[in-house]
């Protein structure tokens, strides 16, 4: 693993194929109240790209077009809130997208653990540590702990796709997955003009 820590973009000419692993770290769970600090991302060759933002200052242009680019499909896993916090704070809504938390939860239903951790060590047989899951992200300087961290989030997310895209096939759920990816981005949506906590699919 090798991690490259940027400071408020990614670096020139710097690229990710046609998928692109992406998560985010905040000071927090609420997306208004707490700010975006990190963007981690990875191509899934072993190496991540941590950008930092120790201040509230997101002129990211290298990350913005990266985000809003149609032909790179994003991965997340629970997509749904690092996809709200990406178009509060940086003004992109990511699409295309993947979600590994979703596949999951389609395809594994003989349990009701679908956390990062958990597809890691029962998919491909990685042990991720979540000790600095909590920590101050806001810092001005991110720990090496911090920044390795940040890059285990995104490091396997491509070869988790590989393994619950089978899985999908075997169980005919691909289209329902692919429906589901779609939506995710509008989701997000509904969640930061307030609909967070409403199901509006419910009676």
């Amino acid at each position: 693993m090798t991690v490259h820590l940027h400071r408020g973009d990614l670096p020139e000419g710097l690229t990710f194929g046609d998928s692109v692993a992406i998560d985010t770290e905040t000071m927090g769970l609420k997306v208004v109240r707490d700010r975006l600090c990190v963007v981690q991302l990875s191509a899934g060759d072993g190496d991540a790209h941590v950008v930092h933002f120790p201040e509230p200052v997101y002129d990211a242009p290298r990350l913005k077009a990266l985000l809003a680019d149609p032909s790179v499909t994003k991965l997340f896993h629970f997509g749904r809130f690092d996809i709200a916090t990406l178009n509060a704070y940086l003004g992109v809504l990511a699409e295309p997208v993947y979600c590994t938390k979703i596949a999951s939860k389609l395809v594994r239903t003989f349990t009701d653990r679908h956390g990062l951790k958990d597809l890691c060590r029962d998919l491909i047989g990685v042990e991720l540590s979540k000790v600095q899951q909590s920590s101050d992200w806001g810092a001005p300087e991110l720990t090496p702990e911090q920044q390795a961290y940040a890059a285990s989030d995104v490091l396997y997310l491509h070869a988790l796709r590989e393994k619950l895209d089978t899985m999908l096939a075997r169980e005919g759920r691909t289209e329902l997955a692919a429906a589901c990816f779609r939506y995710l981005p509008h989701r997000a949506a509904l969640d930061l003009a307030g609909w967070e906590d409403v199901d509006i699919f419910a009676h």
